[in-house]
């Protein structure tokens, strides 16, 4: 969704479809003026605007997890016991957090749905109890906050393409919360530093391994292959080292490649990158390399 307004009661209705407990309050409507682009990744929601106005705003969310960033000259964020670095991402999963700015600003943001985020959570960490929190507001360390803007950037960036096929968006959907979930204080750190699940590998290999050749094709991540196999996550990244010496990503990449191979070959495209894309590869550059690597040829299709 994209749009341009200048009307306050019309940009507030459209923030609080996504986060509702936010609110703008003494925006300046003389000086108002709303750029939004919002993208949708299944449960998650990157929003990337920008507002030019007198503004106070405040977010409190429920049943979601906010990550944002205020970026203004100006700015100033705060939260009812911490005074926060504008300049820096922050978090929340409840705490009420404010910001303030006097000219304009640009404000961006991923949302998830604690619940799915939960559940993911859950099934790579193996624990079924995992209650998923978040324990602080502000980021790791200054370089996690960097890696954190880094990765916005790039998912906005890729979001830019019209029509966005679903193999690509469930993988920048998983690459969004890894990166959040890494980058700030949660439970989910915890859960991570306790035993992995390391019961019935070589089966479980096999069952993901066979899923994965029935499934490339489709928008399918390593936490679907873990369902499918009955396994956590980090159950199957010890069991595909332990027995194959390659993590699932690795052996979901390979079976990817194979599909783009033998569509190539079958000359089952109107192009290299159309085919690339198709098999989940959205960078050209990189797929070439990747094909190059693996096969030992550049990507090509037949000669007609």
């Amino acid at each position: 969704m994209q749009f341009t307004s200048t009307d306050v009661e019309q940009v507030e209705a459209t923030w609080q479809q996504f986060v509702p407990s936010s609110t703008l309050q003494n925006a300046d409507p003389s000086r108002f003026r709303f750029d939004w682009r919002s993208a949708n990744l299944d449960s998650a929601t990157l929003v990337d605007y920008r507002l030019a106005a007198q503004v106070h705003s405040r977010a409190e969310p429920h049943d979601q997890m906010l990550v944002c960033r205020v970026d203004a000259p100006d700015a100033r964020v705060w939260s009812a016991r911490h005074t926060l670095d504008a300049r820096s991402p922050w978090i929340s999963d409840g705490a009420r957090v404010e910001a303030k700015w006097d000219r304009s600003a640009r404000v961006r943001a991923l949302i998830f749905d604690r619940a799915d985020a939960e559940a993911r959570a859950r099934q790579i960490t193996g624990d079924d109890r995992l209650e998923l929190r978040a324990t602080g507001l502000v980021p790791h360390s200054p370089e996690d906050a960097q890696r954190w803007e880094r990765a916005f950037a790039y998912i906005d960036q890729l979001l830019e393409t019209p029509d966005t096929d679903h193999l690509l968006a469930a993988e920048l959907e998983r690459h969004a919360l890894m990166m959040t979930l890494s980058a700030f204080p949660t439970t989910f750190s915890d859960a991570l530093r306790r035993p992995a699940q390391r019961a019935g590998a070589p089966a479980s290999v096999r069952r993901a391994l066979t899923y994965i050749d029935e499934n490339a094709h489709r928008a399918i991540t390593i936490d679907d292959v873990a369902a499918a196999a009955f396994i956590s996550t980090r159950g199957l990244q010890y069991a595909f080292r332990r027995a194959l010496d390659i993590t699932p990503a690795e052996a979901l990449r390979r079976a990817r490649l194979e599909g783009a191979r033998r569509d190539l070959r079958g000359g089952n495209g109107p192009s290299v990158g159309e085919i690339a894309r198709r098999w989940g590869f959205s960078n050209s550059t990189r797929f070439t390399a990747a094909y190059r690597e693996a096969f030992g040829a550049l990507p090509s299709l037949p000669s007609s």
